[in-house]
């Protein structure tokens, strides 16, 4: 490996640290700040005894809404991106129907000179 690729791993790795340990740091410092539980009620009409309600830490709730919102990101980039994968996947075949073509044609080429006598060389 070169040595210039060596120091920028080296630098990323830094660069990671720098920011993903206050990011952790802040994390853990509000999951120790939101510790209440709470209830997460999914029924509009009833808040005394709805149909379907569950009790999570404050902090899991923030989290999970995070991860779903991450999740809704990922598909959404994911189906966005469809039409360019079909247009690669069909530029890959092509290309490999072209170079199958360009076997074919070297591999006629050779055997037809292979038969052909070389005329030109009789006295």
């Amino acid at each position: 490996m070169p040595v210039s690729t060596i120091r920028l791993e080296v630098l990323l790795r830094i660069i990671r640290w720098i920011i993903g340990l206050p990011f952790v740091i802040l994390v853990i410092g509000f999951v120790i700040a939101n510790r209440q539980w709470t209830r997460l009620s999914l029924d509009p009409f009833s808040s005394e005894s709805p149909i379907l309600s569950i009790n999570m830490p404050l902090w899991a709730l923030f989290i999970f809404g995070v991860f779903i919102g991450i999740l809704a990101g990922w598909s959404t980039c994911w189906l966005g991106q469809s039409k360019h994968r079909r247009l690669a996947r069909e530029r890959k075949r092509e290309i490999t129907l072209l170079q199958n073509e360009i076997e074919n044609i070297k591999a006629q080429r050779s055997s037809q000179q292979a038969i052909t006598p070389d005329i030109g060389l009789l006295p």
